[in-house]
């Protein structure tokens, strides 16, 4: 992964994850990309509203702000669209006084051949197909679901994290898919001492861990928690693959296959990660919801 921003924690975002830009997007699959391109240039001073990923996207830069100094927090835009009909989006990037400077508007084009030149920790997009090309680059991504979830009105943020086939990587979860409950609890209880290898979110949650370092313990504005699905015996290896890797999790919840939503909610994340479209949809109406199209549990029969 590239380092030219050093030591921060750097996120990349499409337009329509950050801002509402579905009426727009209607134009161009029912005109077609000249239509498209002449709406937005006569509405380029029409501010957008905000989108799914947009309150996230304000609390992580407003880390920047509580740290003073150089900023540790850089947000990058990463667009389909061209710079001309992109004009739109940077206006309402400078109404809500948002600190992104850094663009690439790709011209129709898949932006996600960016994430890794700008040495991105994590990729958020509506389109999944670019979620799954980053992906399939080694950089942790997200297709954001719509949601009816509301912005909680502070400055904290919460991550939540599903484990297997997001912090983890899907072996543990083949051995379930493949052989059924007994069988996992069996092979987890015996691998307990084994660390688990990293899943596409390894590497994005270390990120956070050195951020939160900067912080004193009570005042960090981060909040980070596992929700997963598994149960004693099966936590054992969660605790130690962590301990292993030297991160700390705030919260951690092992539900035994509950739905995870209505504990989301209690929580308070203001997004969470999961591979598995099931726990997304039980999450989407309580917090914005990141699918991450990884593992065995994403593959076609």
């Amino acid at each position: 992964m590239s380092k030219i921003f050093g030591d921060k924690l750097v996120i990349a975002i499409s337009s329509r994850a950050l801002f509402d830009l579905d009426e727009s997007h209607r134009v161009y699959e029912q005109e077609g990309l000249d239509a498209y391109s002449r709406y937005q240039v006569e509405h380029e001073d029409e501010v957008l509203a905000p989108g799914e990923a947009f309150p996230m996207v304000k609390k992580l830069l407003r880390i920047n702000e509580r740290l003073g100094g150089e900023p540790r927090v850089e947000v990058i835009l990463l667009s389909r669209n061209s710079a001309d009909t992109g004009l739109r989006v940077f206006n309402s990037i400078e109404h809500y006084g948002l600190s992104i400077t850094r663009a690439a508007f790709c011209g129709g084009e898949s932006p996600y051949r960016y994430v890794s030149a700008f040495g991105c920790h994590l990729f958020l997009s509506t389109n999944a197909e670019d979620v799954c090309n980053a992906l399939d680059n080694g950089v942790a991504a997200a297709t954001l679901i719509s949601s009816g979830s509301r912005d909680r009105n502070d400055d904290e943020l919460r991550f939540a994290f599903d484990g297997d086939a997001v912090l983890f990587s899907d072996e543990s979860e083949r051995v379930f898919k493949e052989s059924g409950l007994a069988a996992f609890t069996q092979s987890e209880k015996a691998a307990a001492r084994q660390p688990m290898s990293g899943g596409p979110f390894k590497h994005f949650l270390q990120a956070l861990h050195t951020l939160q370092s900067e912080f004193p313990p009570k005042s960090c504005p981060i909040r980070t928690a596992l929700v997963t699905a598994r149960s004693a015996p099966a936590h054992e290896r969660v605790v130690r693959t962590l301990r292993t890797w030297d991160i700390r999790i705030d919260e951690s919840l092992f539900l035994g296959g509950l739905e995870k939503g209505s504990f989301l909610k209690s929580y308070g994340a203001d997004v969470f990660f999961d591979d598995q479209q099931a726990h997304c949809e039980s999450a989407k109406s309580h917090v914005a919801t990141g699918h991450v199209p990884h593992g065995i549990a994403n593959r076609e029969d």
